[in-house]
């Protein structure tokens, strides 16, 4: 019965009829309509709760909650494909393409010496129309000298680099969560100090150069990341490492 209840809460949600926002019906009601006690019920909410649909709290009706787009964080895949894939639209607007010296840690991970100079783009990407990550990407002068022969609004990087010869081998992600600082909370349009997902990159070549190194920063209320892990560490140092005790 639970299935049920919680199958035609899931339809009512996914064709608008709830929207987020919107209460679900009470206990009382659900029960009274599908001729139950208030267990199956319970059931069906907690199954939609776990899916993240819907967010209960003490004193209040079950409430829909906007859903998050998942991005899968143990794959590479290009922004563009994914938007797609989950069904809306991506955007991009370059908000700067430059020649700058790296910092020190990009200098160190690239392996090459700080007064050379590297490609940094800032990129806004949005999803139907809502800032939804903010791009700081650093390439090596080699590869990123072929992004100003591009409007990088209207391609993905990735492919665009793929097809110059550039593949995308090997990639090391970091995640973490900080505040947002002003840059941030100005083009995501969110406040100053919000919480912020944060995806870090490192992506090798065919043979194993560095020529990539990102940092974006999702907003945390549209975007949440998944990981399917394929095996077990014995001692877990592959997955989780502490920073801070």
């Amino acid at each position: 019965m639970y299935k049920q209840i919680a199958d035609d809460l899931r339809r009512r949600i996914a064709s608008g009829q709830l929207a987020p926002g919107d209460d679900v019906p009470s206990e009382g009601e659900l029960a009274e309509r599908w001729s139950t006690s208030r267990g199956p019920v319970r059931n069906a909410l907690a199954a939609l709760r776990s899916e993240g649909l819907i967010e209960t709290g003490r004193g209040r009706p079950a409430r829909v909650v906007e859903r998050k787009a998942h991005q899968a964080v143990d794959v590479s895949i290009p922004f563009t494909k994914w938007a797609k894939e989950i069904g809306t639209v991506p955007g991009a607007e370059t908000q700067e393409v430059s020649l700058r010296r790296p910092d020190p840690a990009q200098a160190e991970i690239f392996g090459i010496d700080p007064s050379q100079l590297v490609v940094h783009v800032l990129r806004l990407r949005s999803l139907d129309g809502r800032p939804t990550m903010l791009e700081r990407l650093t390439f090596t002068e080699e590869v990123g000298r072929h992004l100003f022969e591009v409007d990088l609004n209207t391609v993905s990087i990735t492919e665009f680099l793929d097809s110059r010869g550039y593949g995308y081998n090997d990639i090391d992600h970091e995640i973490d969560a900080k505040a947002a600082d002003a840059l941030d909370a100005r083009l995501l349009e969110i406040e100053e100090g919000s919480p912020v997902l944060r995806l870090r990159r490192v992506t090798r070549d065919n043979d194993g150069r560095v020529f990539e190194v990102s940092d974006d920063r999702y907003r945390s209320d549209i975007v949440r990341f998944t990981v399917s892990a394929s095996g077990r560490s014995q001692r877990g140092t592959h997955y989780v490492r502490p920073i801070a005790f």
